[in-house]
């Protein structure tokens, strides 16, 4: 029997959830990596939401094992966390230099891979890769 209605919805839910941790952490590494550090003021601007949201986020990401953080601090990411954010920046770097090597311009390769790289699985990633190896990773545009 296939999965519910209910069950579809939750599972949705779920993914956005895990979108938007997987965003957050790879926005903490990529400041860490241009700064040397990251604060929730430097994360709100980034990602364009206010203070009070990165905040909740943070508690959340904490409570999941992610991030550390303290009051008036910069924010770390755990060992979990630099995990999920390397994979995160692997996988959408596999997106769009696919979307580059089928010949999508840089520009829209990186807004299409955005909403592209959190959505697709495993095997679809395994894909992109061999494709792009074929085509000699030659980048479109």
């Amino acid at each position: 029997m296939g999965e519910t209605r209910s069950e579809r919805f939750e599972r949705t839910r779920a993914a956005h959830r895990d979108e938007t941790a997987e965003d957050y952490v790879e926005a903490i590494a990529e400041l860490i990596g241009e700064r040397g550090e990251a604060r929730n003021r430097d994360l709100a601007r980034m990602m364009g939401v206010s203070h009070v949201t990165v905040s909740r986020i943070m508690r959340r990401l904490h409570d999941e094992g992610l991030v550390e953080f303290e009051s008036h601090r910069p924010l770390a990411l755990t060992p979990k966390g630099r995990r999920m954010a390397e994979a995160a920046r692997r996988r959408h770097e596999v997106v769009v230099g696919f979307l580059r090597a089928i010949g999508v311009g840089a520009r829209q390769a990186e807004i299409d891979a955005e909403g592209i790289e959190h959505h697709v699985s495993a095997q679809t990633i395994g894909a992109f890769t061999r494709t792009m190896e074929r085509l000699g990773g030659r980048g479109g545009g």
